[in-house]
């Protein structure tokens, strides 16, 4: 097998499991509340990088130095990130806060600008306009000329996610550490303040293996073994972009599963809210493709 097939196979088994997440949110704050649902996860997450760090050799490395840049990036991601999303989920039907979720790619373009001196070019803007239509689309649920959004928090909660997302992302542009050793050091900075925060609320309660085992496998997949296989899929391709348009492939499975796991009846609202928001990523991605190489 080629590295660019075996890197390709990466990137489709994480957009594979990120496909089924919203489902595995729905049915675990079904059960519990937002907070105890990324206690688990983050335990689990923990621990499994903890292993694959150790397997690699880097635990010395993750041990000794790095601590000053997890202590900011720690309570950004996991904690900050992972409970506003899962407040939005808790909030609005999965195939809203997964179609919203979407959006920050577009987020990080506009606020690369003042974080990194970017500037926006005209395709930006109009991939922007058109994403953020869908966006309105899916708040309104259909009813673009009313102002009154069905669940204005939870919609707020969900774009503020992506805002989030693209600020960890943009002031992590320049972190030295592993990706593996980052991933740990920040969930070994957030772990405990989960634990802090629900030993000072009403404490951790058994919801049946049901919610707990969807928050196990939250934390195994979309924060761990998922992460672990997109960045070998980006680090063995040859071009980003390739493996990057496999995140398309995403949406629609992740609608299918809400559709047949959780019995949310598809919303037209959605679909062309979702296709707006597809449409004005996919003008972004052909624009990095379009794009001329860097001359040696």
């Amino acid at each position: 097998m080629t590295q660019e097939r075996y890197a390709m196979l990466c990137g489709l088994g994480a957009v594979g499991l990120w496909s089924t997440v919203a489902t595995a949110f729905k049915v675990a704050l079904g059960e519990m509340s937002p907070l105890e649902l990324m206690w688990i996860a983050a335990l689990v997450s923990w621990a499994l990088m903890g292993v694959l760090v150790w397997r690699k050799g880097l635990m010395r490395q993750a041990l000794g130095r790095g601590w000053r840049t997890a202590l900011w990036a720690g309570m950004m991601n996991p904690v900050a990130y992972y409970l506003v999303l899962f407040a939005a989920y808790d909030r609005l039907p999965g195939q809203e806060a997964m179609a919203l979720n979407y959006t920050w790619a577009l987020a990080m373009a506009f606020l690369a600008v003042p974080i990194l001196g970017q500037r926006l070019t005209r395709i930006d803007i109009i991939a922007g306009l058109i994403a953020y239509a869908g966006v309105w689309t899916i708040a309104t649920r259909g009813a673009v000329l009313d102002v009154a959004f069905a669940d204005p928090l939870g919609v707020g909660l969900a774009l503020a996610s992506t805002l989030l997302w693209a600020l960890y992302w943009l002031l992590n542009a320049r972190d030295s550490r592993p990706p593996l050793v980052a991933q740990w050091q920040n969930f070994s900075v957030g772990l405990p303040v989960f634990t802090l925060l629900i030993a000072l609320g009403s404490g951790f309660e058994w919801y049946g293996w049901k919610g707990v085992g969807a928050g196990i496998y939250v934390g195994l997949f979309e924060m761990g073994i998922a992460f672990v296989l997109w960045q070998l899929a980006v680090r063995g391709i040859s071009r980003t972009a390739k493996v990057a348009n496999l995140i398309f492939l995403s949406p629609p499975i992740s609608l299918l599963l809400l559709h047949l796991v959780i019995g949310e009846p598809i919303l037209i609202s959605t679909l062309v809210g979702l296709m707006l928001i597809l449409g004005g990523l996919g003008l972004q991605q052909w624009q990095k493709a379009a794009e001329p190489a860097p001359q040696a």
